[in-house]
């Protein structure tokens, strides 16, 4: 069990964390997510040792590990880390940068230091390099060395793995693939992995929790469907989804469009903390678009065809509204107007509104 207990950050008059509140569990897959700057990689580094918090504590396996006071360096705490840069020896093969944590990292279990070429075969295996083993970095893909950079720190079985954007130097086709294989291993090793990343895609992927930060505080933590289905604040919920803020009105569980005023929507699942401030999050996805009918008018501006879905951007008064529509039978063009409604929700002709 690892507890960030009123973790703050400070550097000068530059608060980069405040307040922050986090128990991570064994075995859990983590993902820190957010856009640059908003305090995910100096929250890795307080985790790593290499900085201490400006206030609160640092807890693992109920030791204390830093506060503003006094600080376990890195090589004392029982971790892993994974970077964007591989961080490969040119000079060591891939069986040497394996063997080398379980000579030097002083958690290494006994079992895994008497018989250490065991261990090296056994994580290769794992990750799929079992025949590279004499192979140098050079000789090696960009995949491949990122999975030497992950069996490294793999090796002696560290009670964290923390992973800095570990894939933001691999093209999109090798990011795909190593989503699977960082998977595959967290389902095999069962290790406790903490997973920084400003992709909303690979945090959604690959974690079992997420924690989504802006401006050094934690705005929302939860599963991934959570995350993505009910965001509580209206950053999470235009970061994660990519959601429309309508504005309009809620009446208990009844929303009325601000550009839709004769209507009440209903059976609308939506954070209490966004109906308060009378706003309806609407994914791209989740509009139907149709040339009559009920719900929002507006006026298509831009098309843009992806494959299997076409992007619209509606016109609506002066608010603009992105819409993911599927590939169908009607195809919309540019000044087209157009009619947004939500499928499985009930729309409700308000009394007395024409």
């Amino acid at each position: 069990m690892i507890t960030l207990e009123n973790i703050s950050k400070s550097y000068g008059d530059y608060q980069a964390l405040h307040s922050i509140e986090l128990s991570i569990h064994p075995g859990e897959f983590i993902a820190i997510l957010g856009p640059s700057g908003c305090g995910k990689t100096t929250l890795l580094k307080l985790l790593a040792g290499f900085m201490s918090p400006s206030s609160g504590r640092i807890i693992m396996d109920g030791k204390p590990m830093a506060t503003h006071k006094k600080m376990i360096p890195p090589e004392k705490r029982n971790i892993g880390m994974v970077f964007q840069s591989f961080a490969l020896w040119p000079h060591l093969n891939i069986r040497d940068h394996v063997l080398f944590p379980l000579k030097h990292h002083r958690y290494v279990r006994k079992e895994l230091k008497i018989q250490p070429e065991q261990r090296v075969s056994a994580i290769l295996q794992l990750v799929g390099l079992e025949n590279f083993a004499n192979r140098f970095p050079t000789e090696l893909s960009g995949g491949q060395k990122q999975r030497v950079a992950l069996a490294r720190a793999l090796a002696p079985e560290p009670g964290l793995l923390l992973m800095d954007e570990p894939l933001s130097a691999l093209d999109a086709e090798l990011r795909m693939d190593m989503r699977k294989e960082i998977q595959h291993i967290h389902r095999k090793t069962k290790a406790t992995i903490m997973y920084v990343t400003h992709d909303q895609s690979e945090a959604l992927a690959m974690a079992n929790r997420i924690v989504v930060m802006n401006n050094g505080k934690i705005e929302q933590v939860g599963s991934p469907e959570t995350i993505y289905t009910k965001p509580e604040t209206e950053f999470v919920a235009t970061f994660v989804g990519k959601n429309n803020l309508i504005k309009g009105k809620w009446i208990n569980d009844s929303f009325t469009p601000n550009h839709a005023p004769g209507e009440n929507w209903t059976h609308l699942d939506v954070a209490d903390s966004l109906k308060k401030k009378n706003i309806c999050p609407v994914r791209p996805e989740q509009w139907q678009l149709s040339s009559f009918g009920h719900g929002i008018t507006g006026t298509v501006t831009t098309v843009q065809y992806q494959g299997k879905e076409i992007h619209y951007t509606i016109q609506v008064g002066a608010d603009t509204i992105t819409v993911h529509d599927q590939i169908s039978s009607k195809r919309y063009q540019h000044g087209d107007t157009v009619h947004l409604s939500l499928p499985g929700v009930r729309h409700e002709k308000k009394i007395g509104v024409v």
